[in-house]
């Protein structure tokens, strides 16, 4: 996984598809997503940190 598009499809594999119009607000609850899939053990460790990272990334660079 490298970018925010492999982030939407690790997503849309465990049926998540998120839009609500707002850029933010969909990474935030693409973030939260992520970590309920880790938590509930369907994510391993390094695709949910890498995750993490990618979409952090994306929300510094929205944020400018």
């Amino acid at each position: 996984m490298k970018t925010y598009f492999d982030v939407l499809q690790l997503l849309k594999r465990f049926g998540v598809f998120i839009y609500t119009g707002d850029r933010n607000t969909d990474l935030e609850l693409m973030l939260t997503e992520v970590k309920d899939l880790f938590e509930n053990g369907l994510l391993m460790k390094e695709d949910y940190l890498v995750a993490v990272l990618i979409l952090r990334q994306q929300m510094s660079n929205t944020s400018k």
